[in-house]
């Protein structure tokens, strides 16, 4: 029963590592224009149609877990949902 709790508790460390790791957004420099994350809220003033755009799974990971805090699922879904990835 010991190896099997161990076992439990060594996934979920690596399984925490992991959400921990993904839940990230950078900004990137195309065509010497920087571009920034967005989300729900604020696609209108940050978003270009000349450029691709990637859900951050990690953001939409924590956004979920972290919902019944209100603040972290406002930032993740409303400004840092999409990030730049290139030109269209």
């Amino acid at each position: 029963m010991k190896t099997l709790s161990k076992r439990i508790i060594i996934l979920f460390s690596c399984l925490l590592f992991l959400v921990s790791v993904l839940g990230c957004g950078d900004s990137r420099v195309i065509n010497n224009v920087k571009y920034e994350t967005y989300g729900l809220l604020n696609q209108d003033s940050k978003k270009d149609t000349n450029i691709k755009y990637e859900i951050i799974w990690g953001n939409v990971i924590w956004g979920c877990i972290l919902v019944e805090t209100v603040v972290a699922p406002v930032y993740f879904f409303g400004f840092s949902i999409f990030e730049p990835i290139g030109e269209k």
